[in-house]
């Protein structure tokens, strides 16, 4: 089944020479893995905030799961949609626990459920609930707060997950580590994942298919082998060797 489409998706921000993202078409299976990868300025983060309207397309459609998201009350769809920032987001004055149950409480789970619901996702990050469900952000690692970051955005079972360079701040062992965890964890739910990341390496590890990006503009769209093979003469090609891929 399709999960996503971006039919002929553009967006101009006023008083900017070109377009952010510019004329993009795509299809995404449900259950894929998609990282996005360019430089700065490329559109990937554009392009991702669009699917939960966050920014909104200036012309072309985006549906999710056969639906038109403009079709959709923007505050209900975010609700069905795991997000995940660099900067993790968590509020402060929360704990662990209440962080995780932010979306649960709002579509008024009972309390036994949200708990048990908490202490899934816990175990499923990495993290022992009886250590860390009281805790504050504060007393967190980076590493642990971005792990609670990602149990949060899965509380409610989203049809998709949006991740914008969510290991970006964190040191390079962790950082494959918790690489590792989330593509355990993908295979385990299967969810559609649309991950950006400036880094090449991290996007041919994690994605079944890897969006390239430049100025604007969906340059390939295939599997890490498939653009390994053929990456063609611009800049997907620059790209693989300014990260030491073998071409």
């Amino acid at each position: 089944m399709v999960a996503l489409e971006f039919k002929h998706i553009v967006k101009h921000f006023p008083g900017s020479a070109g377009n952010a993202v510019d004329d993009v078409s795509l299809t995404i299976n449900e259950g894929e893995f998609i990282t996005i990868i360019g430089t700065s300025g490329s559109g990937k983060t554009t392009l991702l905030k669009m699917v939960n309207r966050l920014v909104e397309p200036t012309s072309g459609s985006i549906c999710l799961l056969g639906e038109d998201i403009l079709d959709r009350d923007p505050v209900k769809l975010r609700r069905g949609i795991g997000y995940v920032i660099q900067q993790v987001g968590l509020f402060p004055h929360m704990t662990v626990a209440q962080n995780i149950a932010t979306v649960p409480k709002i579509l008024k789970w009972d309390k036994e459920r949200i708990a048990a619901r908490t202490d899934e996702l816990l175990e499923l990050v990495g993290l022992d609930p009886d250590e860390f469900r009281g805790r504050y952000p504060a007393q967190l690692s980076g590493g642990q707060q971005q792990r609670v970051g990602l149990a949060r955005a899965l509380a409610v079972d989203p049809a998709a997950m949006l991740l914008d360079e969510p290991f970006g701040a964190i040191d390079a062992i962790t950082r494959a580590k918790l690489q590792d965890e989330l593509i355990a964890i993908h295979r385990k739910h299967k969810r559609t994942y649309l991950f950006v990341t400036h880094d090449v390496s991290e996007a041919f590890k994690l994605g079944d298919r890897v969006l390239v990006m430049h100025e604007g503009k969906a340059l390939r769209f295939d599997t890490p082998e498939a653009i390994e093979r053929n990456p063609g003469d611009g800049f997907a090609r620059e790209l693989l060797e300014s990260a030491g891929i073998s071409l």
